[in-house]
């Protein structure tokens, strides 16, 4: 399965990381590379709890475009 993962820093100059198709999967790191790793943790486990709860783990996942006014 491939997710899409959404990185920004933080005050404090943390990337934090976030899955939007699972709900309240975040993880953060010091650099990218290890907030997309504690990511790619973050996301098997909760497929795994998913699993175990019988919550469905196909989670649908579409993009829109917006326009927006240059300002």
């Amino acid at each position: 399965m491939k997710f899409l993962v959404t990185l920004e820093r933080d005050e404090a100059g943390f990337v934090v990381v976030e899955c939007p198709a699972l709900p309240g999967c975040l993880s953060q790191g010091r650099t990218e590379a290890e907030a997309l790793a504690n990511i790619r943790e973050a996301i098997e486990a909760s497929l795994a709890t998913r699993r175990e709860y019988g919550i469905p783990t196909q989670i649908e996942v579409a993009e829109i475009e917006i326009k927006t006014s240059a300002g």
